[in-house]
């Protein structure tokens, strides 16, 4: 069970939260919820997202339910080393879209004593391990992996299947370009889409 930590002045040990999961799952509604609290407290927050998601707000992460927080978008994950200083907590959203140096960024981070709460995809379209998120995950001292409901079965789904003719890595969308499927649902549906390409 994972135990909400707080930022301890007095040790200045800082950690890695990985909040992770398919599309639909909650993972950005978490992130939002963990940062208001924070900033509740009083604690110095700052909130960066990647450029290129820009399906709600430029300049906010809106979750699914259309909460929002004011962010920072970055193109680069080492801005956010520059632009995170003078700060206790530091919430990255969207991370699978950062290049390989955001894992760098959030030990930096954390070695400088800040509390560092991470969102993203952990897996892709397709089912595999999504850009940076696996060594996020490996150096992260906790971790919540939240689900989706399958949209076929009812039961959990951590899979996000794109509905979608498109072989690009990074397609963004909602509901009428993914859903969430279960393991069941969603090897089902990956064996139908091959015997429909032979």
């Amino acid at each position: 069970m994972f135990l909400e930590n707080t930022f301890n002045h007095q040790q200045k040990s800082g950690w890695i939260e990985v909040i992770c999961g398919s599309m639909f799952s909650g993972k950005t509604e978490e992130l939002i919820r963990r940062l208001k609290r924070a900033e509740f407290a009083k604690q110095r927050v700052e909130i960066f997202k990647p450029t290129v998601d820009t399906r709600y707000a430029e300049r906010e992460v809106v979750s699914h339910n259309q909460n929002s927080i004011n962010s920072t978008p970055v193109e680069y994950s080492s801005a956010i080393l520059l632009l995170a200083d003078d700060c206790d907590v530091v919430g990255i959203d969207e991370a699978q879209f950062f290049d390989e140096g955001i894992v760098e960024v959030a030990n930096e981070l954390a070695n400088q004593g800040k509390r560092v709460i991470v969102a993203g995809l952990d897996m892709d379209f397709k089912g595999r391990p999504f850009g940076p998120m696996p060594n996020l995950l490996a150096t992260a001292e906790y971790i919540t992996k939240v689900h989706a409901i399958c949209v076929r079965t009812g039961g959990l789904a951590n899979y996000s299947h794109r509905k979608i003719d498109s072989d690009r890595l990074v397609e963004l969308g909602e509901t009428s370009e993914y859903e969430p499927l279960s393991r069941a649902a969603f090897w089902e549906e990956l064996k139908k889409h091959k015997l429909e390409k032979l």
